[in-house]
């Protein structure tokens, strides 16, 4: 009686496992189905990036992004430059700390040089005419403000420049410093405004962003399927959020960096923004305009100047620098870029 008893439970095992089997097999063709047809539609959100931010830089979870150092890339965008970054990330010669004092360019694409040769930017002209200088362009396409506050920060200990001229973007970085998610869904830290009027560091660390998951996931960068959930998880768990302008907050911050650090703050701007102008002038904050430099024309392609346009730009800093005697006028006298 015994051993009869137990053949039902013994008979309901192998149905139970083959309909176990049957599931799997269901839902394994099922996410086959929709990894193919995710692959076959193509949507956008899904799709991999060809900016300059995804094919030379990486995920940085204090700043969002950063070039990789050392990394080299063929950048189109008006046209297609070639890109390297040094040891530090930075699009510019090696560097190396030694008694001779720097200037270092603060800034985002038109510092990083977008849709510019190296040696065509502004920094490059600049160099054989300020010889008792190194120049550092410390430029990070896609930068707000607010991330070159903290890339100076982190900059510091290995440049420790005299001077630095930040040179803000008016065409796009007040919106880029007002909110923690810029251009592609890249996600970046921002600073809000406490009821005391002081600046609050938000958005750290920041999430690894949808194109950075399909760039340096492995599992992200081969299924589509898990892509399309990594996209879900961002909007959901990281939304984008909107606080008001910190921009002049934000350069006060960088000019009490600087200064403290016994440096000299000066601001280029990428054309007159009277707002800014207002605000710098009454903190006496030594500034000029680059207003009639040559840019490329066309919408989403930021309008970044032209080999023309950084000649326009050289110029004006170099009569900056001279004005708030970094340099001597002479060295103005020099042969023009």
């Amino acid at each position: 009686m015994s051993s009869g008893a137990g053949a039902p439970g013994k008979a309901r095992t192998p149905s139970f496992l083959h309909s176990l089997g049957v599931v799997a097999v269901m839902t394994i063709a099922t996410l086959a189905v929709l990894e193919v047809f995710l692959r076959v539609a193509d949507f956008r959100e899904l799709r991999e990036g060809v900016s300059e931010r995804s094919l030379s830089y990486r995920f940085d979870s204090e700043l969002g992004w950063m070039p990789i150092p050392g990394s080299s890339s063929i950048v189109t965008n008006a046209r297609a430059i070639h890109v390297h970054h040094n040891s530090l990330g930075l699009r510019d010669d090696e560097f190396v700390l030694d008694a001779k004092p720097t200037i270092m360019f603060l800034g985002d694409s038109f510092v990083w040089g977008l849709d510019a040769e190296a040696g065509e930017r502004f920094s490059e002209l600049l160099k054989p005419r300020i010889p008792d200088y190194k120049l550092l362009a410390a430029g990070v396409s896609g930068y707000g403000t607010d991330q070159e506050y903290l890339l100076l920060q982190r900059l510091w200990p290995k440049v420790k420049p005299a001077v630095v001229v930040l040179i803000v973007c008016t065409g796009n970085d007040h919106n880029d410093n007002s909110t923690n998610i810029v251009y592609e869904g890249y996600q970046k830290p921002y600073f809000a405004t406490a009821a005391d009027g002081s600046l609050v560091l938000q958005g750290v660390p920041v999430p690894m962003s949808r194109l950075q998951a399909v760039k340096e996931d492995w599992w992200v960068r081969h299924s589509w399927l898990i892509r399309l959930a990594n996209a879900a998880y961002l909007k959901l768990r990281y939304p984008k959020v909107v606080v008001p302008d910190p921009t002049n907050g934000i350069i006060d911050k960088i000019r009490e960096f600087v200064e403290a650090n016994g440096a000299k703050f000066l601001v280029g701007l990428q054309t007159s923004d009277p707002d800014l102008i207002r605000h710098l002038q009454a903190k006496q904050i030594p500034f000029v305009a680059f207003d009639g430099a040559d840019a490329y024309p066309g919408l989403g392609t930021g309008e970044h100047w032209t080999p023309k346009g950084h000649k326009l730009v050289a110029e004006r800093i170099l009569a900056l620098l001279s004005a708030n005697a970094v340099i001597a006028p002479a060295s103005s006298a020099g042969a023009r870029p």
